[in-house]
């Protein structure tokens, strides 16, 4: 599988993995559970850098944010109290549905992030939470917002070493669902739709955040779609001008697993369910 690789490192901590990133001069693979780069198998990876011990294990508070570890699993993100309080334990269900338990249990949050696919499937629950992602190098760290780093924003060598959750609007009249399609129940996704909103008292919109992903080369916020809701009532009349705008909002793919014009389809289902479910944990019965 990976016959040219030369050389396998296990640092055990940050710095000394970013050494070895810079020591080997772009031609490293970064890998923790490495699902996807199994599936990859990339014959021009000359080294190999296991960060599974350099600390980054972890989900923690600080101030009013929700701090992960790169290297923490999809089992550990699904099974935390931590995020099971986090808007109705969306995080917690979009992990749940990472494949099987055997990939759970290895495939990490950093590797569904920076492995870059379209149907990553904790990319859409991140990104209506406005998660953003910590990476360093051997000069400096800074924080980017999530979906800068899923468009593939020009970065120098570095190490995606946390995602930051701001604190989420709650209360009563929140509510978040995620929705997923795939061909099996432990399959990528065909399409996956994450999605949150608040009403007021009369049942209007005060906010909405969608995300749509696999249904375009990169998972992205409906913004248009999000603009089109703020302030009107939620009933099955703006659900369907919202499926619209989302569908407009797409750029689909084709590939192996369907087609542009089956996932425009299913982008405009999936989005309705989602928001049905909003609305249901907000105290809205459409």
């Amino acid at each position: 599988m990976f016959t040219n690789v030369e050389a396998f490192y296990r640092p055990g901590s940050v710095p000394e993995a970013l050494r070895s990133l810079q020591k080997t001069k772009g031609h490293a693979r970064v890998l923790a559970g490495g699902t996807d780069l199994a599936l990859a198998a990339d014959r021009s990876v000359r080294f190999l850098i296991d960060i599974t011990h350099a600390g980054l294990t972890y989900i923690r508070r600080r101030n009013q944010s929700i701090i992960i570890g790169a290297t923490t699993t999809m089992g550990e993100l699904e099974e935390s109290p931590i995020l099971e309080a986090l808007a109705g334990g969306l995080l917690c269900r979009a992990a749940a549905s990472c494949g099987s338990i055997e990939i759970r249990n290895v495939a990490t949050l950093g590797g569904n992030m920076a492995n870059g696919s379209p149907a990553a499937d904790l990319a859409t629950p991140l990104l209506v939470l406005d998660a953003s992602v910590v990476l360093v190098d051997l000069r400096k760290k800074r924080q980017l917002p999530l979906f800068d780093f899923l468009r593939g924003t020009d970065l120098p060598a570095c190490l995606l070493t946390e995602v930051v959750i701001p604190a989420p609007p709650s209360g009563k009249r929140c509510g978040w669902s995620f929705q997923k399609f795939g061909r099996t129940a432990v399959d990528i996704s065909v399409v996956n739709v994450a999605a949150g909103l608040e009403l007021d008292a009369r049942k209007r919109v005060k906010w909405m955040r969608i995300a749509v992903a696999a249904a375009a080369p990169v998972p992205f916020r409906a913004v248009a779609a999000e603009e089109l809701a703020a302030g009107r009532a939620l009933d099955r009349t703006l659900l369907a001008e919202i499926g619209d705008e989302v569908v407009r909002e797409l750029r689909p793919i084709t590939d192996q697993r369907a087609s542009a014009e089956y996932r425009r389809k299913l982008a405009h289902v999936l989005t309705g369910r989602a928001l049905e479910e909003c609305a249901a944990h907000a105290g809205h019965t459409l």
